[in-house]
């Protein structure tokens, strides 16, 4: 142990461990991504269903696949209802791509293994998405396990026989395999995204003996990945039109989600991410690109691909799925966190080339202190998307049990389901005409929801709209009551039901 304790990969590695988990719970789950990927994870824990992701126990929630949701709810179940145990996913997703980074150098660059894990631990976006509730960094390291095993296929030792070679090879190309259909789990097509370097790459650099599309790995995809799409579309009639039209084709080609879908958008959102989300690391990633055209024409000799295998595969890797999510006409920074595995690789492997040694530690220390206290300023950071907030000004107003929370054409905090144990509904004042069949809007309108008379439920909605509502409730035989002062300009109030106001006090 005490051998272990003086290698430079121990450090990083306790290094990583304070900047995933502490105040990893110090501040409340955040509306509205946060919430909401609690609340449907929230929801199969409830409800004992892990097969059908729901929002509410009206409505299904159908935008991403649920594995994400699985690990949040295997979490809790665990550790208990705490932000911080729904944050832990990620949390563990970040510290698995910290490994990552160094197996995927240590084979790439041999000797710049310590520098990648340590810039893939210190980059100011990779730490920050890590305290955020998301199935990004669940896909990030469910393809980055697949892009390690390609590694290790394409770069690891050689076996002196050439059929333990093949044997090798073709085991390393199943676990890749694995790792896409996890991924696949995780965010569905988009994990897809990686193989295109995979194949771009064995184009380019043909060799090692084995095929990448090879039986056995497609059918570890297919038992892995496809089960759970089967066993859902089966069930609920429509459901892969929606899929394949809304979750894939629309986003791609369309802004109807308004995720900066202008012609302008990739540079509005990308340049900032990979500028400032590699800080402190961004001068080495900026003297790697001012080579690259360099490189790019020295590449077009097939000796020159295989003498330089390595660089090509890792910058194949970036700038492939790169110009895709550029294409595409949704875009979101945390997008592109499967892309900062590489982008740890390559600065490591520039600062290599440059003869630059790992950092001394009290940089790194400082680097990691700047990096903490960031964290920190968020939990002092003064926003209405706090939920944890929200529940104490819930409890304040309204004491005892709550079993439900009803929000009234307004953003709903589904963050609300983990701080107060209670389900989370959207309602509209009127009825939908044409709901569409897979995550409408609101689950049910005003009258169906004062027609269940449920108990124990807290209702908001936004002041300007309270004089109406409560007319219209009144309208309905009802009797809203407001519960103290407003709250971030919204009415947190009760409802009497007609039933219970005509039965006599009791004596």
């Amino acid at each position: 142990m005490l051998r272990l304790a003086r290698t430079p990969a121990f450090w990083i590695a306790a290094l990583a461990l304070v900047l995933a988990l502490c105040f990893l719970g110090s501040r409340g789950i955040w509306d509205p991504d946060e919430g909401r990927y609690t609340n449907v994870a929230l929801n199969m824990l409830d409800t004992g269903d892990w097969l059908n992701p729901r929002r509410s126990h009206e409505v299904g929630h159908w935008t991403k696949p649920p594995l994400t949701y699985w690990a949040i709810a295997s979490s809790v179940a665990v550790f208990g209802h705490h932000a911080w145990a729904a944050r832990l996913p990620a949390a563990l997703a970040y510290l698995l791509s910290v490994w990552l980074a160094w197996r995927i150098a240590r084979r790439l660059a041999p000797g710049a293994q310590d520098q990648a894990a340590a810039i893939y631990a210190t980059m100011a976006f990779t730490v920050g998405a890590s305290q955020l509730v998301t199935t990004d960094y669940v896909l990030a390291a469910c393809t980055g396990v697949a892009m390690w095993a390609y590694v290790e296929a394409r770069f690891g030792p050689a076996q002196a026989a050439p059929a333990r070679e093949r044997l090798r090879a073709r085991a390393w190309i199943a676990v890749m395999w694995a790792g896409f259909a996890l991924g696949f789990l995780a965010k569905g097509p988009p994990a897809l995204l990686l193989l295109l370097p995979v194949l771009a790459f064995n184009l380019l650099a043909p060799g090692g003996g084995y095929r990448v599309l090879q039986w056995s790995g497609l059918a570890l995809f297919v038992l892995l990945a496809l089960p759970w799409y089967a066993a859902v579309i089966a069930n609920h009639p429509g459901l892969l039109r929606y899929f394949i039209g809304d979750e894939v084709v629309n986003r791609v080609t369309t802004n109807e989600f308004g995720r900066h879908g202008e012609w302008y958008g990739w540079l509005e959102i990308y340049v900032p991410t990979l500028v400032l989300g590699t800080l402190p690391w961004t001068p080495a990633l900026w003297r790697w690109l001012r080579a690259l055209p360099a490189a790019l024409r020295g590449w077009r000799e097939r000796g020159q691909r295989a003498n330089e295998a390595p660089a090509l595969l890792v910058a194949i890797w970036l700038l492939l799925p790169l110009l895709a999510f550029c294409l595409a006409r949704s875009r979101m920074p945390l997008y592109l966190l499967p892309l900062f595995l590489p982008l740890a690789v390559i600065a490591a492997m520039q600062r290599q080339r440059e003869g630059r040694v790992l950092p001394r530690w009290p940089a790194l220390a400082a680097i990691a202190a700047l990096l903490m206290a960031l964290k920190l300023a968020t939990v002092y950071w003064p926003t209405h998307k706090d939920a944890a907030a929200w529940a104490d000004a819930i409890r304040a107003r309204a004491p005892g049990p709550v079993q439900e929370v009803v929000f009234v054409e307004d953003m709903a905090r589904y963050g609300l389901h983990l701080h107060l144990d209670a389900e989370i509904e959207k309602i509209s004042l009127d009825p939908t005409r044409d709901p569409p069949p897979f995550n409408p809007e609101f689950d049910e309108s005003l009258a169906q929801e004062l027609a269940e008379h449920e108990p124990d439920a807290i209702w908001i909605c936004k002041q300007a709209m309270w004089p109406q509502l409560q007319a219209r409730i009144a309208a309905l035989g009802h009797h809203a009551i407001a519960l103290g002062a407003p709250y971030e300009r919204r009415v947190i109030f009760r409802v009497e039901f007609a039933r219970r106001l005509a039965q006599p006090p009791a004596r």
